[in-house]
């Protein structure tokens, strides 16, 4: 099938940038100065301070924080700022950091512009000397006394035993010399992640084909060469820990609401925690009790149990929100809880848990759910937020439906400034999520992917016959499910905002690392799949039709899913003469970007959501 726009992958393309520049000024032009009314609300939100990541050593706790205009890397206990984007350089994204539990040595990884690939950098604790700097970013790093083991996602080039790119290697990097020990022979498309054990003397490491099956290998920390699989799965699942003898794993197998089992000396496995009605979202051995965290209608609930599976206790809490494990080591634990209206709390597991910090909105606001029923029955949960005691006829309708990953409820700042003037922001959790289980995201992936679109519309039919004026939201597969909605069914919104997308669904394994996510789409060089997967791509399905205002939006960063994707569909839309606007941030990727850069993103999309709705300043 010919592609009249195929020039357009090309960024360096002289048409492209004409382009660019082109779209980029009409949507300023249809923006105006509502950009400038609204930027300083969404930078005070934005710059909140918001907790990241969490690592608990000897040394104290370190935090990875979002604060104002700068991300940090910072020692809690002794107040101490590690490492500070602003220092790194201009446009710098941190992407995450790892520190030994000593507290000496601390690697972090940030690149430019929000691109995947970066730099990661080992430095001393103490001194802030750069010990090591490694090019591109690498993952993942396992600490040992003289080295450490790290990960290597190859993007572009072959790996050392000849297997072509996308695929990943484990590597131990002793004195100057890296070696690759684990991974040799994986073909395309499949993940390694590594863990520690509690007691640190052995690695837990998973083998995931895409986001559908995995294998779990085990053995001596230091003696990689005698890793072997211990589970071998067709689902989903993970290590928790290796204690006394046992090697406990969370497997998604069975009805695939995720149940722990135990390993002990490589014999048979023995059912810990038994499947619940509600899906097990993680879990983790704390001292002598096993930390269970469930999504119930997708959001968090945490039970407690003994080693053995007997269930303690059972902790809910005041609003609908999402618990996540930062970190843990002993008989402690470091949390994060955040919601809509909270971008954090900070909890200490040490038996029970304990208030360190949070940070919430001032003012009242009201978190609801309710369901719509999709195309074949099922019901759709969804979450709204707004305004207490406010009426509200606009909605922004923020959706995913992919890749196992739970959409649960979390702090977006730019939506504070509409939900302060009478907005609903709603939230659905689709198939193809895991939010009720692997069954749930395989409903959603490969050949049932339409199933994820129908559960959309039904949210934004529900929402326009209760009188709502609806824009809607998503971005990456997201950005799929809003396009493959707007091709489909025009008339369930009054805007669409697509952010960062996957469109072009014929091509998109030939563009950057796009093959890996033929395990979740299909594979477009299969005959069988090209079928389903041509039915609803929204590149190929554009056609004369009525259409909301349309945003599109990208950036040149963005090296995980190609600016293509965007332009191509955007040049689609015009031939038919869609309202089409296209913003284009040159210093984006798909991991974000600095925060003045996000902050300028993210008030162009409520922007656009004030002026398509309606919205009253």
């Amino acid at each position: 099938m010919e592609d009249e726009f195929t020039w357009m992958k090309n960024l360096r393309d002289e048409r492209v940038l004409k382009f660019v520049n082109e779209e980029n000024k009409r949507f300023r032009e249809f923006l105006g100065d509502l950009p400038e009314k609204l930027g300083g609300e969404v930078r005070k939100y934005y710059f909140l301070p918001n907790i990241r990541m969490g690592a608990i050593t000897k040394r104290g706790v370190f935090l990875q924080i979002n604060e104002a205009d700068r991300q940090v890397i910072k020692l809690l206990d002794e107040n101490k700022v590690i490492v500070d984007s602003k220092e790194l350089g201009e446009d710098v994204l941190l992407q995450g950091f790892t520190v030994d539990k000593e507290g000496k040595r601390l690697a972090y990884s940030f690149s430019i512009g929000g691109a995947d690939e970066g730099i990661t950098r080992v430095i001393d604790v103490d001194s802030g000397e750069i010990l090591e700097e490694l090019k591109p970013s690498v993952w993942n790093i396992i600490w040992l006394e003289d080295g450490y083991y790290y990960a290597r996602f190859f993007r572009k080039e072959r790996t050392p035993d000849g297997v072509e790119a996308p695929a990943e290697r484990i590597f131990l990097k002793k004195g100057d010399k890296h070696e690759m020990v684990f991974g040799k022979g994986l073909p395309q498309s499949y993940f390694i992640s590594m863990k520690k054990s509690s007691d640190e003397k052995y690695i837990l490491t998973t083998v995931s084909f895409g986001w559908t099956k995995s294998d779990i290998y085990f053995g001596p920390l230091e003696r990689p060469e005698e890793w072997k699989r211990v589970y071998e799965s067709q689902f989903r699942a993970g290590p928790i820990d290796y204690v006394d003898g046992k090697l406990y794993i969370l497997t998604y197998d069975k009805e695939g609401m995720g149940r722990v089992i135990a390993i002990e000396d490589g014999r048979e496995e023995k059912e810990i925690i038994p499947e619940w009605e509600y899906p097990l979202e993680w879990a983790a051995v704390v001292g002598d009790k096993l930390l269970a965290s469930y999504l119930v209608d997708a959001s968090s609930r945490l039970r407690i149990f003994t080693l053995n599976g007997e269930l303690l206790e059972e902790t809910s809490f005041d609003v609908l929100g999402t618990l996540t494990l930062l970190d843990k080591s002993g008989d402690e634990a470091l949390l994060k809880f955040e919601t809509f209206t909270i971008p954090y709390r900070l909890y200490r597991f040490k038996g029970k848990l304990e208030l360190l910090d949070e940070i919430k909105l001032e003012g009242d606001y009201e978190i609801s759910e309710d369901f719509a029923t999709s195309k074949d029955g099922t019901k759709i949960h969804y979450f709204l937020v707004k305004k207490k005691n406010m009426r509200s006829d606009k909605a922004l309708v923020f959706g995913y439906g992919g890749f196992a990953i739970a959409l649960t409820p979390r702090f977006f700042p730019h939506v504070v400034p509409f939900l302060e003037r009478g907005g609903t922001f709603v939230m659905p959790n689709l198939r193809g999520g895991s939010e009720y289980g692997e069954k749930w995201h395989r409903a959603g992936m490969r050949e049932n992917k339409q199933n994820v679109f129908d559960d959309f519309i039904a949210v934004l039919e529900k929402l326009k016959h209760e009188g709502y004026k609806v824009a809607a939201w998503g971005r990456s597969n997201g950005g799929l499910l809003v396009s493959a909605t707007l091709t489909q069914r025009p008339d369930v919104m009054d805007a669409a905002l697509i952010g960062y997308p996957v469109i072009d669904m014929l091509r998109f394994h030939k563009l950057y690392i796009g093959k890996v996510w033929t395990t979740e789409y299909g594979d477009p060089d299969n005959p069988k799949d090209r079928e389903f997967l041509l039915k609803y791509s929204p590149y190929h399905n554009v056609k004369s039709q009525k259409y909301p205002p349309t945003m599109i939006y990208t950036g040149l960063y963005d090296d995980r899913v190609h600016p293509a994707h965007a332009f191509k569909f955007a040049a689609k839309l015009k031939e038919v003469n869609a309202p089409l606007y296209l913003r284009v941030e040159t210093k984006s990727g798909h991991m974000g970007a600095s925060p003045e850069t996000r902050v300028k993103e993210l008030t162009d999309l409520i922007a656009f959501v004030f002026k398509t709705l309606g919205v009253e300043l």
